[in-house]
């Protein structure tokens, strides 16, 4: 008969990981460990907070001190441009105005006269251009044909041709200097007392019987017959050119007839009186330029002021716009208000006085 082993004795535990000791034990433990970790947090925060303190207040001071310093240096340019505005602003209302040359006449600035023959280059020219600067001038007037008949540059135009000079000029040179210095250029140009272009173009002078009449002076000197329509032109012919070349002020001279002799044929003269041919000339020649050149007319002060043998009639009767006197003398302020008084009531627009070696 079999027999049937004894099944072994398993050993049985009965404590179990999850008993309560274990759950009390293990819950005092997390307590334990939460307030250790509180406690270091407790003892560490005001670290961290200072650290997290300083890291922030250095960040945004930084970023406060870079907005304030480029708002500093925005006010301080613009202070500066403000300054700079101001400060030319107040110069310039210190300073006298410029003078003004709108194509019609001058508005203000004083002139000074120059040899044109010391032009003989660049250097020549500047150099002349610096000293009426520094001497507080305005304008520069040069003679460009004077009264002998002489023409001072190369002019084209074909009645001058006898009286240019060997070493002629540059006016358009003479021009462009000028104004790189701040000088306004003026051309002064002798128009009927001519006594070359009246012989090279004898149509245009005075006659006398088959011949040209001539001045009592020293071999005589013919004239330009203010009459002779060709002679107007003549004269407007170099203004023109000379404008080409820079000059937009022009002062003629000697628009007047010699002294009255009866030897003195004047062609067809329609009755016209001889004061009368005179307006007549300058209107032409203001018509001609005008709102391009400006003409100034030349007279002496007694001129001016009387009737003389060679207009008949005072110079400021004779309907310039603008009116250039010359005298002996500086005028005392009660003979210039006269004169100035005088030229207004007949028209004459800008007035300018030269005494001595001064202009006014």
């Amino acid at each position: 008969m079999a027999r049937y082993k004894r099944r072994p004795k398993v050993k049985r535990y009965h404590r179990s990981f999850y008993s309560r000791t274990a759950r009390i034990k293990r819950g005092v433990g997390i307590v334990v460990l939460v307030l250790a970790v509180l406690g270091a947090a407790w003892l560490a925060a005001p670290h961290v907070l200072d650290w997290a303190t300083h890291t922030w207040y250095t960040v945004v001071k930084n970023r406060d001190l870079e907005a304030e310093s480029a708002s500093r240096a925005a006010s301080s340019e613009a202070a500066a441009s403000s300054a700079a505005a101001e400060a030319a602003s107040s110069q310039a209302a210190s300073e006298p105005a410029e003078p003004e040359l709108d194509g019609k006449a001058i508005t203000g600035g004083s002139w000074a006269e120059v040899d044109v023959t010391t032009l003989t280059d660049d250097a020549a020219i500047r150099a002349a251009a610096q000293q009426l600067k520094a001497a507080g001038a305005d304008y520069g007037v040069v003679t460009l044909k004077d009264a002998s008949g002489t023409v001072y540059y190369a002019s084209a135009v074909a009645a001058a041709a006898n009286g240019i000079v060997e070493s002629p000029a540059d006016p358009a040179r003479i021009a462009a200097i000028f104004r790189e210095e701040g000088i306004i250029p003026v051309a002064q140009i002798a128009a009927f007392k001519d006594p070359i272009s009246s012989r090279t173009d004898r149509s245009m002078a005075i006659h006398y019987g088959d011949g040209l009449w001539l001045d009592a002076q020293k071999d005589g000197n013919a004239w330009l017959n203010p009459y002779s329509a060709a002679a107007v032109e003549y004269v407007g012919d170099l203004v023109a050119e000379v404008q080409g070349m820079g000059f937009e002020q022009v002062i003629l001279t000697n628009v007047q007839f010699p002294k009255l002799s009866r030897k003195q044929d004047y062609g067809e003269t329609g009755g016209v009186s001889r004061a009368d041919q005179l307006k007549a000339d300058i209107a032409a020649l203001q018509s001609r330029f005008a709102g391009s050149v400006t003409l100034w007319f030349s007279y002496t002060l007694d001129q001016c002021n009387t009737s003389s043998v060679a207009l008949d009639v005072p110079a400021v009767t004779l309907g310039m716009d603008n009116l250039l006197v010359t005298a002996d003398k500086a005028l005392d302020a009660d003979s210039r208000t006269a004169l100035e008084q005088s030229a207004a009531e007949q028209g004459v627009q800008h007035l300018v006085l030269h005494s001595t070696d001064t202009f006014q």
